[in-house]
């Protein structure tokens, strides 16, 4: 009888000290003086900042990129996906006031490849530095059987912190105010699976070109857009009433988890540039616009109400990154969507 080993059943561990040799300083450049064990511990440890914060509040958020990594795979350009990933977590935590503190990773591969993995990590960094937060641990498994070699997934966690006085909740929001939009940088993490489907039936492939300086699959890569910088100057100079972060299902589906039962939402989207990549989508899958509205957020990232006297003072600090799209009127949390 054989005597078997850990590898021998697929799992390398040497290789997973490689690649936290690799990613050890891509991490540390996410520290500050709140992070007070370095990678490696069996729990990252951090100190927040309490410094004006009376009430202080816990917030989180956990996602992942969605098949968006199938594409990234498909490429083999893997250091844009975590960008995505911290996205995805921070955004939610800037929707209720949150100030993000730190992110943890969590990739699952069928075979771990230190190069592979660290080109994770390091989009990951980079996301956690353009959010504010720090990245303080994670964990890589390789998990043989479940996952095909050279196939990963990748979630994340995120925490941030809030004043309870300053939590944005929707409850100030009434008829009149104004819904600013703010630019996403294309599908950002959703509808993934459909632009698949309209891929295929079409007959396109990722290394057709989109541009002079893309290919359809460069473009389809774009990180998520991490609206922490402008949520942060907004906060500043800004009542803001509620935050909308506009993922899967669009205006609206997500619109109407900041609304109560006797609000809704009148959306004029006429002078919103459409970015070509949704035009491409809809022509490769011959799909309704309707449908187009209710998958992807087609242009919007993020809303943010704020009453109709600060719509300036917020449009000037964000500096020809949002429009205005829309007026909270009276209903039961409709969303209408003027083309």
């Amino acid at each position: 009888m054989a005597k078997l080993t850990y590898k021998d059943s697929g799992v390398d561990k040497e290789k997973g000290y490689e690649e936290v040799k690799l990613i050890k300083k891509i991490v540390k450049e996410t520290h500050g003086n709140e992070v007070l064990a370095d990678i490696g511990g069996f729990a990252g440890a951090f100190l927040p900042n309490l410094k004006g914060l009376t009430n202080p509040v816990l917030l989180s958020g956990t996602d992942g990129v969605g098949t968006k990594i199938k594409l990234a795979m498909e490429m083999d350009k893997h250091d844009t996906v975590g960008i995505d990933c911290v996205a995805m977590c921070v955004n939610d935590i800037l929707c209720q006031g949150g100030k993000p503190l730190f992110f943890l990773d969590y990739i699952a591969t069928g075979k771990l490849d230190p190069k592979k993995m660290a080109e994770l990590v390091k989009g990951v960094a980079e996301g956690c530095k353009d959010s504010g937060a720090a990245l303080i641990g994670g964990e890589t498994a390789e998990m043989p059987g479940i996952y095909k070699e050279d196939d990963y997934d990748l979630a994340g966690f995120a925490v941030g912190i809030c004043d309870r006085d300053k939590l944005i909740n929707g409850d100030k929001l009434k008829e009149g105010d104004i819904a600013i939009g703010l630019y996403s940088t294309g599908l950002h993490s959703n509808g993934f699976s459909l632009v698949r489907a309209s891929m295929n039936q079409a007959k396109v492939s990722l290394d057709d070109k989109f541009n002079e300086d893309q290919t359809i699959g460069d473009k389809l890569l774009t990180p998520t857009k991490i609206y922490a910088k402008e949520i942060e100057a907004l906060l500043e100079k800004v009542d803001i009433k509620a935050i909308a972060h506009i993922t899967g299902g669009g205006l609206y589906e997500n619109v109407p988890r900041v609304l109560r039962d006797t609000l809704a939402v009148e959306f004029d989207l006429r002078h919103l540039e459409v970015d070509p990549i949704f035009k491409k989508i809809q022509e490769w899958g011959n799909i309704d616009t309707d449908e187009m509205y209710h998958t992807f957020n087609m242009g919007v990232g993020m809303v943010v109400f704020v009453d109709e006297k600060d719509v300036k003072r917020a449009l000037d600090k964000l500096d020809g990154k949002a429009l205005v799209v829309g007026k909270v009127t009276k209903g039961n949390k409709d969303i209408k969507i003027i083309l």
